[in-house]
């Protein structure tokens, strides 16, 4: 679902993707409504994209927002309770607890604060990965080999009309 979800540079908020245009996406945003488009021109990142530093490897997005989303029983957060740097430090240690410290900065941890409460007030409570939602469906029965079709008969050879001389 996070792969739908895009954060657009200088504008506020998040956008979720409604349709492909000539040069341009077509996005949604998910706090007014309001449609527009998105050009070449703007810096788009798709939410599915973005990893958290840790102390071994990376860790996708969304494995963070479902952790929070757990802690938090898919509740918004008050954001005056993550307001100073040290409130900041603890929420993501709760979260993320191998977060690395030096290159997760406060604003980031902000930003992802304000991205989940966007989320959970869009109705966006599912924030697994596509690609593993499509693995934990049943996989659907293999369909029969479709029937031979016949060969078309070649086509008729058109007439030559008689040159005149």
């Amino acid at each position: 679902m996070l792969k739908k979800i895009l954060s657009i540079s200088g504008r506020p908020g998040l956008y979720k993707l409604v349709s492909y245009g000539k040069n341009m996406l077509i996005v949604e945003s998910l706090i007014d409504h309001r449609r527009s488009p998105a050009t070449a021109r703007d810096r788009v990142t798709s939410l599915g994209d973005i990893a958290i530093y840790t102390d071994a490897e990376e860790v996708a997005l969304s494995t963070v927002l479902t952790s929070i989303a757990k802690q938090n029983d898919n509740k918004p957060i008050d954001t005056a309770t993550v307001a100073t740097p040290a409130q900041l430090a603890d929420f993501m240690s709760k979260a993320l607890p191998n977060y690395d410290v030096d290159r997760v900065h406060n604003s980031d941890i902000k930003k992802i604060v304000a991205w989940y409460n966007l989320l959970i007030s869009a109705g966006i409570t599912d924030f697994t990965p596509a690609q593993e939602a499509e693995e934990e469906k049943p996989a659907e029965e293999e369909k029969p080999a479709e029937e031979e079709k016949p060969a078309k008969k070649p086509a008729k050879k058109a007439k030559k009309a008689d040159d005149k001389k």
